[in-house]
């Protein structure tokens, strides 16, 4: 059975998740095995070794070689496929150098955070094709699969409205966390409805022409001072954002919680979008991060057509698919298991498939493009008022 020997740039969260399904998808595809030879990360090595097998990812990376570069990972590694799951802004400088040693790639999202990284990247893409997955795991869920099987069956006519929508219950880490940084995340556009720009276009199926949007910051904002850390905060124990409350309603809040109250604190809390089809169908979208009840949070989308509907909530398992001129309503009862909804299991299965030469990538690069510019252009629009024409140029 082949090896694939896998470099990591980046160990934290996703690198190391990415990493297990990886090997996990390979091992229950009885094609290859997987084993972590390289790895370039800001953490010291034996925190590397430690934090990979913990929290049940038991991967065992003691035998692999760190690097403390990235180009020295590149210029000496043995790998065979790589992994680049750092933080935002380094995605394009690393994903360049990585194309242009034809070293079939993992891509986190998004894959760039700025117009003139976005024209980079689709020039490195255009000059050198290894393989490249980007991490739109949404797109392959369950409820994605049988949503585009009932529109390509045509059962809801031509595809006339949609309507997409995230709002999460864990929003505090945009807040409390590195995420805070728009520096480095791009802002929650690209952030967060990359992957909802990308899964909803592709039920759609139609071609982006122009997006306006507007983007709000009404709740995670105050005036304390820049840089204030919950554990120094008098007001921890009974803030509803700070450490205490975090963990006492949520189980979670990170261990170096910042104050989302602060002066310093990034990130809009809330944003919507209208992008329109060249046929002259729209989508409207919106994004929210301020809520905490689930009751109140959901992730999904409204497909319309000339005869019929089809809708979806990720945190359910049915999907609604309606008749416009029939007294039809069918409930198809679908099952997100796993990581992003079933999801990620799907696409590091391809990507074990690309890296062997079996199957081509599912979420290639110019759909990580594409979401990218979308994401880029609503941010633009939002800081300009004005419309923005979706086309790869400053």
């Amino acid at each position: 059975m082949k090896e694939i020997k896998l470099g990591v740039i980046g160990l934290g969260g996703r690198g190391r998740h990415v990493a297990m399904y990886i090997r996990n998808a390979a091992k229950s595809l009885a094609l290859a095995s997987v084993r972590v030879t390289a790895v370039c990360d800001l953490k010291p090595k034996e925190e590397c070794i430690k934090y990979a097998a913990a929290d049940g990812y038991d991967l065992d990376i003691s035998a692999a070689e760190f690097f403390a570069t990235a180009d020295e990972l590149l210029e000496k590694a043995d790998i065979d496929a790589c992994i680049v799951a750092t933080r935002c802004n380094l995605h394009t400088d690393l994903a360049v150098k990585v194309l242009e040693r034809n070293i079939p790639l993992f891509l986190e999202k998004p894959v760039s955070t700025t117009i003139d990284d976005l024209l980079r990247l689709k020039a490195a893409g255009d000059a050198h094709d290894p393989g490249v997955v980007v991490s739109f795991p949404l797109r392959y869920t369950p409820h994605v699969k049988v949503a585009k099987k009932i529109i390509e069956r045509g059962d809801i006519g031509d595809v006339a409205f949609a309507n997409g929508w995230t709002r999460v219950a864990y929003g505090g880490v945009y807040y409390h966390d590195w995420y805070r940084d728009e520096g480095i995340t791009g802002g929650l556009f690209l952030q967060k409805s990359t992957h909802d720009f990308d899964y909803i276009n592709y039920l759609v199926g139609k071609k982006p022409a122009e997006i306006c949007a507007v983007k709000s910051k009404m709740v995670m904002k105050g005036d304390r001072p820049a840089g204030l850390r919950c554990d120094a905060c008098p007001d921890n124990p009974t803030c509803p954002e700070g450490i205490v409350q975090m963990r006492r309603v949520y189980g979670y809040a990170p261990d170096n919680s910042m104050c989302c109250y602060a002066v310093d604190t990034g990130n809009e809390d809330s944003g919507s979008a209208i992008l329109r089809y060249e046929d002259g169908s729209h989508l409207s979208y919106s994004q929210a991060f301020f809520l905490r009840n689930l009751r109140s949070c959901g992730r999904g989308a409204l497909i319309c057509g000339s005869e019929g509907s089809v809708s979806f909530d990720f945190n359910s398992d049915t999907i609604v698919f309606a008749r416009t001129y029939e007294p039809v309503v069918e409930e198809i009862k679908v099952s997100g298991a796993g990581a992003h909804f079933g999801g990620d299991e799907r696409l590091t299965e391809n990507f074990v498939k690309m890296v062997l030469g079996l199957e081509k990538s599912i979420a290639p690069l110019e759909e990580g493009l594409m979401s990218a510019l979308i994401c880029l252009k609503a941010r633009q629009s939002a800081e300009t008022r004005l419309f923005k024409k979706i086309a790869f140029e400053k």
